[in-house]
């Protein structure tokens, strides 16, 4: 009988141990908003213990976690590209779609078989209204017009996303981007290079370019230039023409708590906990049925680029492209093209 009991007590030590995990994210406001919105209303509702850590790039220790075996982290929260390729190395979990049921509304082209949607934002085209009070740009087009629309100008220094605003400059339409004509978008990229001020590197950068006033303007990720508008500065951007992107969640190759990782997904891209985060940050919800919860207002999601009215007037970007070969040698082609 001790015997009996000492086993179902370990037993019982076992099945609590194994609900926890630790949670990698990109830190800073945006890892505080996703606690309060995502990470404690799932771990009331699963009785997971969350632990956390924060990587701005987690790629570097996906992949040394991997090599060496020395797995501790379980779900990372990392741009889709990451999961990708890190899942065709050997280095990501391909997920059991049947144990993550509310993945089923969420459309395919949002998914991969290494990760689900987290959450969207979009690189966008934002500008200053004292530069432009009417007659503003409003597509990539616009942009590239500099004698229609005279002023300075600012690109990301990164090819994702820039690739793709070239090409919609050119004239491609936002359902037949992909493959990307790398070619035609350098071509295109080329034309402007005489006409770009600053190549920013980093969102803040961005901000802080368009806040002071240095360009007119600029491709920014729509949080920042939200942010900028709420703060009073005289900006404000378009969802025409923007490139709608996301971070998504996967789970460690040999993650030490596999199971209760795959429930804290599941919990994660619930509608319900997934309407939550755009009412703490600038950020869409990755899971579209959040739009049907009732807590997301209309005027609320006309400000968010997953919104279903938002995401009909940009382009959708192909991280599995990116994460081809093909996606890597434009990568490298870019690392040429700025230091012509």
């Amino acid at each position: 009988m001790a015997l009996l009991a000492m086993s179902a007590l370990s037993t019982g030590s076992q099945a609590l141990a194994a609900d926890k995990i630790t949670f990698v994210s990109q830190g800073g406001a945006y890892q505080e908003a996703q606690t309060v919105a995502i990470l404690d209303p799932v771990a009331k509702a699963t009785g997971i213990t969350i632990a956390q850590d924060s990587a701005p790039d987690a790629w570097p220790m996906i992949k040394t976690q991997g090599s060496t075996g020395k797995v501790t982290w379980d779900v990372v929260d990392t741009p889709t590209v990451n999961c990708i390729r890190g899942g065709e190395q050997k280095l990501i979990e391909k997920l059991d779609y049947s144990k993550i049921p509310n993945a089923a509304k969420i459309p395919a082209e949002y998914k991969t078989p290494y990760s689900v949607p987290y959450e969207f934002y979009s690189s966008v085209l934002a500008y200053s209204r004292a530069k432009f009070p009417s007659g503003a740009p409003q597509n990539w087009a616009d942009f590239w017009n500099v004698k229609k629309f005279p002023g300075r100008r600012a690109l990301r220094n990164h090819p994702l996303g820039t690739l793709e605003a070239a090409l919609l400059a050119d004239g491609v339409p936002r359902d037949k981007l992909y493959p990307l004509d790398v070619d035609r978008a350098f071509r295109k990229l080329e034309e402007i290079k005489p006409n770009i001020t600053v190549w920013w590197t980093s969102g803040g950068q961005s901000a802080q370019l368009l806040h002071d006033g240095e360009v007119d303007m600029i491709m920014i990720w729509n949080g920042r230039a939200s942010a900028l508008a709420k703060d009073g500065a005289n900006v404000t951007y378009t969802y025409n023409d923007g490139i709608l992107q996301n971070t998504q969640l996967c789970i460690l190759k040999n993650s030490p708590n596999l199971k209760a990782a795959t429930t804290f997904i599941n919990a994660a891209i619930g509608p319900d906990v997934q309407a939550n985060l755009p009412l703490q940050i600038d950020y869409g919800p990755g899971n579209p049925a959040a739009f049907e919860t009732g807590k997301i207002s209309n005027l609320r999601a006309a400000q968010l680029p997953s919104a279903p009215g938002n995401v009909s007037r940009q382009a959708l970007m192909s991280y599995t492209w990116w994460a081809s070969p093909e996606g890597e040698k434009a990568e490298k082609r870019w690392l040429q093209f700025m230091q012509k």
